[in-house]
């Protein structure tokens, strides 16, 4: 049983330690995100559009400040010598998942939800097709080779 539990996590390993630099990823761009909710907009639940804009960019900034250095070192174990390119790869892709969130979170806006909600969902559907890029097109060593 343990033998077939460490060859499923050798198997998964990639897919494990991402979910894993994901939470504490989300956890170092929401507690940015909400801390500037709290000190900027005295922690509304139903920030104005430009208020989402300007939380999901926070979100956003910290959330890659964070990200990149742990996806290249523990997930994809990238040996990239090329660190600005990948590094400018790693933002590029970034940018088309911030957009999701930013559009996500302005319908939110419209209908009215509530901020936490709507970053709970935008941050799934972000985090999913933020592995689908970093592993397609950032650390995809066969590209490299």
């Amino acid at each position: 049983m343990i033998e077939k539990c460490k060859a499923l996590c050798v198997k998964y390993r990639e897919i494990l330690v991402y979910l894993i630099v994901g939470v504490l990823t989300t956890i170092v761009a929401w507690a940015a995100k909400f801390l500037f909710n709290l000190i900027f907009y005295g922690g509304t639940a139903y920030p104005t559009q430009t208020q989402h804009l300007i939380l999901s960019t926070v979100n956003w900034v910290a959330g890659v400040a964070f990200a990149y250095p742990t996806n290249r070192r523990w997930v994809f174990r990238s040996t990239n010598p090329n660190i600005l390119g990948e590094a400018a790869g790693f933002v590029g892709s970034r940018i088309s998942t911030y957009l999701l969130d930013v559009v996500i979170m302005q319908i939110f806006a419209k209908l009215g939800l509530d901020v936490y909600i709507g970053t709970i969902i935008s941050g799934v559907l972000v985090t999913v097709a933020n592995y689908v890029f970093s592993k397609l097109f950032v650390f995809n060593k066969k590209k490299k080779q």
